[in-house]
């Protein structure tokens, strides 16, 4: 059968060849001839026989390099700090018009809310371990629900131990303090059978210094409360470190995070009634900005850049960027309060920072 005819010998003018492949030519359906070699430009197993300039072309998409990519997740979590610094400013200011029980209990239930649509998204990005369950090392859903009660507790605990404890002391003095919780988990740690560094243990003794500067009374007076409720917060956020660690090996880390906060949101509300405190909705909105920054930052979006900081950057990089939030702390309450601590106050500021960085370095 000649090229003009079809396959049921009906005479057809040949169709005219295209400029750009004189090797080929158009059959009489329409389709191209295969009379060129396969491609070669596809990977495997690639068998089509178009020519070349048919095939899509290679992505030429421009993708980060590693230090452009560190440098923006380390920026991530050095803002993570800042805002976590100035949260502290923001939960002083609420406790001028509603009770510390029920800031937590709306600020952890906004931050749940804001990591709802976060889990959705990660949970469409990734469809093989729907609900934040990951696939390999997952347990039933209940135990979901056990781990939210328990890491719920401890963060409620916690949470009202610091909102209590600003009422009675310094934005910059409860950001050092609250940050004593890097230097005590090594130690609770090393009781679950995790080896003890040694700059851990010259961490401890420098933060132990800089603790007797920073709360010890010169005057022959007692404690300040609102330093012993901190240091208190700092023990009980040691444990909620441990028990997050615990449970974060079988679940994605923001849904664990806002069945929590919607655990401790129902905890708080039972101990704002418990305490007498009066919810209506005049003082929540006179507070409503400082719960927004503590709820929507503090909470959901400081959560998630660290959730995304924390990819590409060392666990060591990354611990001492985030720890810097307690000096950020002491800047919010200086340029937003106008509180400033003493020269003995900021001696012992310098020797926990010390003692915190010292405490997260590894030395082989």
């Amino acid at each position: 059968m000649s090229d003009d005819q079809d396959p049921k010998g009906i005479s057809r003018p040949q169709a005219r060849r295209p400029r750009l492949f004189p090797k080929w030519r158009l059959s009489i359906r329409g389709r191209w001839a295969p009379t060129a070699p396969l491609c070669g430009q596809c990977p495997p197993p690639c068998q089509e026989s178009r020519p070349a300039l048919l095939h899509p072309r290679p992505s030429r998409a421009i993708t980060p390099t590693m230090n452009t990519l560190q440098l923006r997740n380390s920026f991530l979590l050095l803002l993570t700090a800042v805002i976590w610094g100035v949260a502290f400013v923001a939960q002083s200011v609420g406790m001028d018009y509603v009770g510390p029980y029920t800031f937590t209990c709306v600020r952890s239930f906004i931050g749940g809310l804001f990591l709802i649509p976060c889990i959705a998204l990660l949970n469409r990005l990734n469809p093989v371990s729907p609900g934040g369950i990951r696939p390999s090392n997952a347990k039933s859903k209940g135990q979901l629900w056990i781990g939210g009660v328990c890491c719920g507790v401890m963060l409620c605990f916690a949470s009202c131990f610091q909102q209590i404890g600003i009422m009675y002391t310094s934005v910059g003095k409860a950001g050092f303090i609250t940050s004593l919780y890097i230097v005590i988990v090594p130690f609770f740690a090393y009781f679950v059978g995790q080896p003890l560094r040694r700059t851990a243990i010259i961490g401890s003794l420098l933060a132990m210094i800089g603790m007797y500067f920073l709360a010890y009374p010169t005057d022959g007076a007692s404690f300040n409360r609102g330093d012993i409720l901190i240091a208190i917060c700092s023990v009980v956020w040691s444990i909620y470190i441990l028990l997050v660690d615990r449970w974060a090996v079988h679940y994605a880390g923001f849904t664990l995070v806002a069945v929590e906060f919607f655990f401790a949101s129902i905890y708080n509300l039972v101990l704002s009634q418990l305490a007498g405190e009066v919810i209506t909705l005049n003082h929540i909105e006179a507070a409503l900005w400082p719960i927004l920054y503590c709820g929507f930052l503090g909470g959901g979006l400081a959560y998630s850049f660290q959730f995304i900081g924390q990819r590409g950057v060392g666990p060591t990089e990354a611990s001492l960027l985030l720890s810097s939030e307690t000096v950020f702390s002491v800047i919010g309450g200086w340029l937003i309060l106008g509180e400033i601590l003493s020269g003995r106050e900021l001696v012992g500021c310098l020797f926990m920072l010390m003692g915190i960085i010292s405490s997260q370095i590894k030395i082989k």
